[in-house]
């Protein structure tokens, strides 16, 4: 046990990134928790005016008849090297999960996991023992707390290195000053994947491939299996990000079925809009693509009914109007807008050609 203990020598390593998109009506929250949570926010604050960017071109390029794209081609679409094989790969997108060597490990007892969990929200950077015991005691720390905290330590340096000779410096979880770190070149996570696949998502959305947009937002959500972080999720340190990465699911849904509008998949989207809008009533960017979908299926009084329906709900729980968009909306609606009909985009219209 004396092996594992805390070294105050140990160097400083580390980094990583989340994502996000602009917070609507029911959106996530953020939170100042550090100079970590800082560069991560304007990180993410970035993104998301990127995101607002997309979301304004695809309602400009989709809602208006264009039918020329005077715009250069797209870049290759960069497929990132992530060079060696990790040592470990962590699935934090619904209960922890750790995979060594192809093989599912069992990270130990719910403390344990829930250790595994708050580390791997926070990879790439130094998590104190302070914070540590404070979130896994709920501040109500025992006087065997470093001990116990320990132990866990050790107890997953040997799930996730089993290889690893005695005495030998741990390559995967390190210590750090007064705490530890998952090392983020040498360990993979999921939530990357899916920030990834979102980002791919949406460039592929502005570049008018709709169908490439499709698959990387479906193979994104495909990495879902449950609340991000679930052991974690409503710790203070960790909530920020749960709420930013359901922030960011929530926006891929969205992206996923304004790219089955572009691809004229308008009863598919209906479909999966009803269940959406249902679930999350004052989202009005899934209501506008929920009205357009009911629209072009030929169903203009749903349609209607829709954008009225947000409207009063609005008016009543929050006391505002909808975006001027939405009024837009059912204006074009009632008029039959020609702008408001299907057509492929040019781009795709030459791939089959």
């Amino acid at each position: 046990m004396a092996n594992e203990e805390i070294n105050v020598n140990t160097p400083v390593i580390g980094a990583d990134l989340a994502r996000g998109r602009p917070a609507q009506t029911d959106g996530g929250r953020s939170s100042d928790t550090g100079s970590g949570d800082a560069r991560r926010i304007a990180e993410l604050e970035r993104e998301v005016w990127e995101l607002r960017r997309t979301n304004e071109f695809l309602k400009e390029h989709f809602g208006s008849g264009a039918d020329v794209d005077l715009r250069p081609p797209p870049p290759p679409r960069v497929v990132s090297d992530r060079g060696p094989r990790p040592l470990a790969e962590f699935r934090a997108l619904g209960p922890i999960e750790a995979v060594v060597g192809d093989r599912l490990v069992d990270p130990g007892a719910p403390k344990q996991r829930a250790l595994l969990a708050l580390l791997v929200s926070k990879v790439g950077q130094p998590v104190a023992v302070d914070m540590i015991v404070e979130e896994l005691w709920t501040g109500k720390p025992p006087p065997s707390a470093i001990t116990s905290l320990q132990a866990y330590v050790a107890n997953l340096r040997r799930v996730l290195e089993p290889a690893r000779a005695p005495r030998t410096p741990a390559t995967v979880l390190r210590t750090y000053g007064r705490g530890y770190l998952l090392d983020s070149r040498v360990v993979e996570v999921d939530v990357h994947r899916f920030s990834e696949r979102a980002t791919a998502g949406w460039q592929a959305l502005d570049w008018g491939e709709p169908q490439q947009a499709v698959r990387e937002f479906e193979a994104g959500l495909a990495l879902w299996r449950g609340q991000a972080y679930a052991e974690v999720a409503d710790t203070t340190y960790v909530r920020p990000d749960v709420a930013r990465l359901e922030e960011l699911r929530l926006s891929v849904v969205e992206g996923r079925c304004a790219a089955l509008l572009a691809v004229g998949a308008h009863e598919m989207a209906v479909a999966e809009l009803e269940a959406f809008t249902r679930a999350h009533p004052l989202r009005e960017y899934g209501c506008e693509l929920l009205s357009l979908a009911l629209y072009r299926a030929g169903r203009q009084a749903d349609a209607l009914g829709v954008l009225r329906t947000n409207q009063k709900r609005l008016a009543e729980e929050l006391g505002i109007d909808p975006r001027p968009a939405l009024q837009h909306l059912e204006n074009e609606i009632l008029n039959h807008a020609p702008a408001l009909d299907w057509r492929p985009h040019p781009r795709v219209v030459a791939k089959s050609a």
